[in-house]
């Protein structure tokens, strides 16, 4: 790690409060010149710091940039957050289609994109759009090489939406619900979308890598959300987020994720996504490919898989879309 990256991590460590330039080149083992090019580059960067003779050096509450330093400071101690590599881009296509670029070249198990804007971000069909302006939403996608046989693939998605709900809840008091099988809604607006992509061995049949791939609106953009989908979006808060939401609310994903990730097969997450659903007991449409049928939702079983009776006939969904009209 750098100095500037260093001096980062001792800053947000410490965000709102000052620190001597002394005590931080001692920290970090550099001199104080080096802390002092260090704070010139971070303010270089958008960093706001305040330096204050005979005080030091502080970075301000109101900083909302997001770094790994800014994530891992809510992960708790090192051992919390060891298992993640996180890195953080300004600008990107999309987390999903980086990250598995970086997958395809050896990335490991653990790593972690997030961006502060996305130009293509993209939602479960492919050629849909998921909004992504700068500095109003999370968009984070997650690497996982390890412990996952094909049969549980499925719970991926289910259970980052469980740790998304549950973060967002965490965050901001406000009740969440899923929507079958990836879109989390808070108020009868969807605030967040789940799109996992995985590659398989064509030789074992075994899964080589899955991507998960979160985007959270975190506010409404300036202008309001497009026309498209004005009418559906929303975001998690109504205005004023703390500074630190984005960072805050990434920790608290990866946390959560990790800790069902690590039992996927036990299924801790699927209470938690029966008892948030919004579909079951709804009128809905199912869309699969070109073909829409009308039917209602009857529930979920353990394997994660909607239940639906068409006319007089039931049938379980484990894959295709549904829409419903969700009501606040």
């Amino acid at each position: 790690m750098g100095v500037k990256a260093e001096l980062l991590k001792e800053l947000e460590n410490n965000r709102g409060s000052f620190i001597s330039g002394a005590e931080l080149a001692a920290r970090i083992n550099v001199s104080r010149n080096a802390v002092w090019k260090a704070v010139k580059a971070l303010t270089d960067d958008g960093y706001e710091i305040l330096s204050v003779k005979s005080r030091g050096y502080c970075l301000t509450p109101s900083n909302d940039i997001l770094s790994p330093q800014s994530v891992e400071k809510y992960l708790g101690a090192e051992s919390d957050f060891k298992d993640f590599k996180i890195e953080v881009k300004s600008r990107v296509t999309s987390t999903n289609t980086v990250l598995k670029e970086y997958a395809a070249l050896g990335a490991p198990h653990g790593t972690v994109l997030i961006a502060e804007e996305q130009s293509g971000g993209r939602g479960r069909r492919g050629n849909r759009r998921f909004s992504s302006p700068r500095g109003t939403g999370l968009y984070m996608s997650i690497l996982l090489r390890e412990n996952i046989p094909p049969k549980d693939a499925l719970f991926l998605t289910t259970s980052a939406a469980v740790a998304v709900a549950e973060a967002i809840e965490e965050l901001t008091g406000r009740e969440t619900r899923i929507k079958w099988v990836n879109d989390i809604f808070c108020g009868g607006k969807k605030v967040c979308g789940i799109l996992t992509e995985a590659s398989f061995d064509l030789e074992s049949g075994a899964l080589d890598y899955a991507v998960v791939g979160i985007g959270v609106n975190i506010t409404e953009p300036e202008g309001g959300f497009p026309d498209e989908i004005k009418d559906v979006a929303g975001a998690i808060f109504e205005k004023n987020p703390p500074s630190d939401a984005r960072s805050a609310l990434a920790a608290a994903i990866l946390t959560n994720f990790k800790k069902y990730y690590e039992t996927l097969g036990e299924r801790a997450f699927l209470e938690g996504y029966k008892s948030r659903s919004c579909v079951v007991g709804k009128d809905i449409t199912i869309i699969q490919g070109d073909r829409a049928r009308q039917a209602v939702a009857l529930g979920i079983d353990d394997e994660c898989r909607l239940r639906v009776r068409c006319g007089d006939e039931e049938e379980l969904l484990s894959s295709g879309e549904i829409s419903i009209r969700v009501k606040k």
